[in-house]
C-alpha cells in the first residue's frame, strides 16, 4: 500500500514538473510574440530604426557609479509582461505613436548636500541602492512609452557628459545642454520649440529626472490618459493622490470631468495652489477634491509654444531663435555644431528665469486650458533625507543606511538614516532620527523633522572658506 502511495506521489510531481516547464515555455513564447508586435507597430509607424524582431536597446548598466551602488540583476531593457494581451499592447502603440518623453536633469545639488554636489546632483546617483541612478531609473520608466529616438533630455552643459555616459543610448541630437540654470519654463520650452521643428504635431511629456515612482502599470496607464488629453489642445498636468497633508508640495485643485475618449479620468484643472501650511492642507486632504503637483506635464509642443507666446512673448521668442539653429545643418548636411553654440551662447544668459507652472500653467488654468489625471501610483520627490529615509529598506524602527551596513553600529536608536562613505566606523548610541551624512570631506548632522532646512545651511557654508574644499 506504501509503494503505491509513493509512487502515485512520484508521479504526481512528475506531472506538475511537466506541466510547470509547459507553462514556463507559453509565457516565453508569449512574451517573445509580444515584443514582435510591439516592435513591428513602432517600425509601421516610422519611429524606430530597429532591426526586425528587436527591442530597442536601453541603458548599459557599466554606467559611472556612486560609491554606494551596487550590481542589480533587474533587466534593463522592456519585456511587456505575460499578461498583457497583444491587442491592448498595440492599441497603447497607437495611442502613443507621437509621444515624446522630454527629461529635464538639472538642480543644485543642495536638498541632499553633502551627498550630492553641484557637480553631481541627486539625478546621477543610485539612491535607492538598485544599481541604478535616479535619470537611468526614469529611462527605463519611460522606454516602453517610447523609443531612444523620442526621449530628449535637457541638463546643464556641466552634467552633460555625464548623462551621455549613464545613457549611452540616448541620441546626441536629442541631449539638450543649458549654459546655466534657467529653471523649468525655459528647458522644457527648449524642447518643444526644438520638436515643433521635428513634428509639428508632436506631443512631449515632462518627466523630472530625479523623482521615484512605483506602480509601473498606473505610470503608463496615467500618460496615456494624458496624451489622449492633449490631442484636445489641453496642457495636461498628472495629479498625485496625496498619502498625507504635505506642506512640501503645491496642489491641484479637481474640476469637471472633460468626457473625452481614452481619457475617462481627466478633469479641468480649477485651480493651482501653492504649498500650503499644516492646517490647509488637511482640509485639502479631507475633502478630496485636490492632488499633489508632482510637476509632470503632458501637451502638444505646438501648444506650449503657444501659452508661451501669449503669457511670456519674449521667452518664446528667444527658444525658437535657439531651436532654428539647433536644427540647422552645415552645406555637407551635418548639424551646425558651430551656430548652435555661438547662438545658444547669445541668447541664453537673456531668457527670464520663470517655473513652467508661473509662467503658462497658472494663468492658463484660469481660462480653461488645463487639464489633469489623477494618478493612483506611488510618486515622491525624494526631497530631502527624511523622504529618502522613508524608501530605504529597514527594520521597523531601525535606523536606514544607505551604503555599506558593514560600517555602521548602533544601540537603542530609532529611525534616522546614515550614509556612510568615508569608509570609517559611524557608531550611534541612544539618538533618534537623526540625518548622519559622512563623507571624505564634509560631514552633516541634522534631524529628519529640520532635513527640509538643509538649503539654508547649504547657503551658510558657501560663506566658509572651508566651502571650496568640499566641492
Amino acid at each position: 500500500m506504501f509503494a503505491q502511495i509513493l509512487a502515485a506521489v512520484e508521479k504526481s510531481n512528475s506531472e506538475v514538473a511537466e506541466l510547470r516547464a509547459e507553462c514556463a515555455e507559453l509565457r516565453a513564447s508569449n512574451a517573445t510574440l509580444e515584443r514582435q508586435v510591439k516592435d513591428t507597430m513602432l517600425r509601421a509607424q516610422g519611429n524606430g530604426q530597429h532591426t526586425p524582431w528587436s527591442v530597442p536597446p536601453s541603458p548599459s548598466i557599466q554606467a559611472s557609479r556612486s560609491p554606494f551602488l551596487f550590481p542589480s540583476e533587474h533587466p534593463s531593457i522592456y519585456v511587456p509582461s505575460p499578461t498583457t494581451s497583444s491587442a491592448s499592447l498595440a492599441s497603447r502603440h497607437a495611442a502613443l505613436h507621437n509621444f515624446w518623453a522630454v527629461v529635464p536633469a538639472g538642480g543644485a545639488g543642495t536638498r541632499l548636500w553633502p551627498l550630492s554636489r553641484e557637480a553631481c546632483p541627486k539625478f546621477l546617483l543610485d539612491l535607492t541602492q538598485t544599481g541604478r541612478s535616479l535619470i537611468q531609473g526614469t529611462w527605463d520608466r519611460l522606454l516602453p512609452l517610447t523609443t531612444p529616438n523620442r526621449l530628449m533630455v535637457v541638463t546643464g552643459s556641466v552634467h552633460a557628459s555625464s548623462v551621455q555616459e549613464q545613457l549611452p543610448d540616448l541620441l546626441g541630437n536629442n541631449l539638450l545642454a543649458e549654459p546655466s540654470p534657467k529653471e523649468s519654463a525655459a528647458a522644457i520650452g527648449l524642447a518643444a520649440a526644438v520638436l515643433v521643428r521635428r513634428d509639428p504635431e508632436a506631443i512631449l511629456g515632462s518627466f523630472a529626472a530625479d523623482h521615484m515612482i512605483s506602480g509601473t502599470e498606473a505610470f503608463s496607464s496615467a500618460v496615456i490618459e494624458a496624451v489622449c488629453t492633449a490631442r484636445e489642445d489641453y496642457l495636461v498636468t498628472i495629479g498625485i493622490a496625496p498619502s498625507g497633508p504635505a506642506t512640501g508640495f503645491g496642489y491641484i485643485r479637481l474640476g469637471r470631468k472633460l468626457g473625452i475618449e481614452g481619457a475617462p479620468n481627466a478633469r479641468l484643472v480649477s485651480q493651482f495652489k501653492e504649498k500650503p501650511d499644516a492646517k490647509t492642507a488637511a482640509g485639502y486632504l479631507q475633502s478630496g477634491n485636490y492632488r499633489w503637483n508632482a510637476g509632470m506635464f503632458v501637451v502638444k509642443a505646438r501648444v506650449l509654444m503657444e501659452l508661451l507666446t501669449e503669457h511670456e512673448p519674449s521667452l518664446a521668442k528667444g527658444l525658437e531663435t535657439i531651436a532654428e539653429a539647433w536644427e540647422l545643418e552645415s552645406e555637407n548636411g551635418q548639424t551646425d555644431l558651430e551656430t548652435r553654440k555661438q547662438v545658444l551662447g547669445d541668447v541664453w544668459g537673456n531668457l527670464k528665469k520663470i517655473a513652467i507652472d508661473n509662467a503658462i500653467a497658472e494663468p492658463a488654468a484660469l481660462k480653461g486650458r488645463v487639464a489633469v489625471v489623477p494618478a493612483t501610483f506611488g510618486w515622491d520627490d525624494l526631497g530631502d533625507f527624511s523622504s529618502l529615509s522613508d524608501l530605504l529598506p529597514k527594520e521597523s524602527n531601525q535606523m536606514a543606511v544607505l551604503g555599506d551596513s558593514s560600517y555602521v553600529i548602533h544601540e537603542q536608536v530609532a529611525g534616522g538614516i546614515v550614509v556612510p562613505l568615508s569608509q570609517r566606523l559611524v557608531a550611534c548610541l541612544g539618538v533618534d532620527d537623526l540625518v548622519i551624512v559622512d563623507t571624505p570631506d564634509a560631514l552633516l548632522v541634522t534631524t529628519r523633522a529640520r532635513s527640509q532646512e538643509l538649503k539654508k545651511l547649504v547657503a551658510k557654508c558657501k560663506e566658509s572658506a572651508m566651502w571650496r574644499k568640499t566641492t
